[in-house]
C-alpha cells in the first residue's frame, strides 16, 4: 500500500536502531489470512517478553477499536502515542523536528495524483487542498521516511518511476 521497497524499510530499521519482523502476505490477502499472520507475530512478541505495541493511529476510532480488538487476550497492550494530536500541528512538529519523507502513494480520489513523488514539507502541506489531512489521516497519501532524529544517518534515496495502478498513484523511491 504505501509502496516501498523492502531494502528501504529494512535500512530504516537498521538506522533507528530496532529489529525488523517482516511479515510476508499474499496478494490478494483476505482480512482472515492477514489477522493469522499477525496472530503468528503477536504469539512471537509474547515468546520475546514484548509487552506492548504502539500504534501511530491520529483520529480513527473505527481503526483503533480494530487494532484493540486483535490485540485483546494476546498479552500485548495497545499504545496510542498520537492519538488525538491535531494533525495540522503534528504536520508541523515532524518538519520543524527534522523529519524528511517523500510521498510514495496518493489515492487520486482524494487527492491530485500530482502530488506523488513530492516531498513532504511545509510546501507540500500548505499546498493540500481544503478537506485532505496533512498527515494524510483519511488514507489520501502515504509518504517513507528517509531521514529523522532517531535515524543514525540518512538513507539515500533518488526519485523513480510514477505510476497508476490499482486506483491509486505510486512514486517509486530508489535506494542510491
Amino acid at each position: 500500500m504505501h509502496a516501498v521497497r523492502r531494502r528501504l524499510v529494512e535500512a530504516q530499521a537498521e538506522r533507528a536502531g530496532v529489529p525488523l519482523w517482516a511479515v510476508d502476505l499474499p496478494h490478494p490477502c483476505s482480512n482472515a489470512e492477514y489477522e493469522d499472520r499477525m496472530r503468528a507475530v503477536c504469539e512471537r512478541a509474547v515468546a520475546e517478553g514484548i509487552t506492548a505495541v504502539a500504534f501511530g493511529d491520529l483520529f480513527l476510532q473505527d481503526i483503533r477499536d480494530y487494532r484493540v480488538r486483535q490485540l485483546r487476550g494476546t498479552g500485548l497492550e495497545p499504545l496510542f502515542p498520537l492519538w488525538q494530536i491535531p494533525t495540522g500541528e503534528l504536520a508541523l512538529e515532524m518538519i520543524v523536528s527534522g523529519v524528511k519523507a517523500k510521498v510514495t502513494c496518493v489515492d487520486p480520489s482524494k487527492l491530485s495524483g500530482s502530488f506523488a513523488g513530492r516531498e513532504y514539507d511545509g510546501d507540500f502541506v500548505e499546498a493540500l487542498p481544503p478537506g485532505v489531512d496533512p498527515c494524510g489521516e483519511n488514507g489520501e497519501f502515504h509518504t517513507f521516511v528517509y531521514d529523522a532524529p532517531p535515524f543514525s544517518r540518512p538513507i539515500e534515496v533518488r526519485p523513480g518511476e510514477i505510476v497508476e495502478r490499482d486506483g491509486f498513484v505510486f512514486a517509486d523511491v530508489l535506494p542510491e
